[in-house]
């Protein structure tokens, strides 16, 4: 689905609306779609935005982590936003907060 992800583009900050459930079967296909734009466009910021997601399991931690590496690579950082209480406890009890170069923001 193309309109899974939406982007915007803003003075150095690339933003990704994540719009669907985040599992096995869709976080191949989203990271690929946002990786490309990281890619291509190197922005300082990439902010992914989940107030869009209704569900993730442990395939969206990886999402997350790995555009982190992805993101530190062309010295961006990345920030999470929109998360709801639920898909914050499971970002805050995995520990992904201390990560380098990430921020979160509910």
């Amino acid at each position: 689905m193309q309109d899974d992800v939406i982007f915007s583009r803003a003075a150095g900050t690339l933003s990704a609306k994540i719009q669907c459930e985040i599992d096995h079967h869709t976080s191949r296909r989203i990271r690929e779609r946002i990786d490309e734009r990281l890619i291509s466009e190197r922005p300082s910021i990439l902010v992914l935005d989940f107030s869009g997601v209704t569900f993730m399991d442990s395939s969206g931690l990886g999402l997350i982590l790995g555009r982190c590496e992805r993101a530190d690579v062309i010295g961006a950082s990345v920030r999470l936003t929109g998360l709801s209480d639920t898909l914050y406890k499971l970002v805050h009890l995995c520990g992904i907060e201390r990560v380098k170069n990430l921020s979160v923001r509910c």
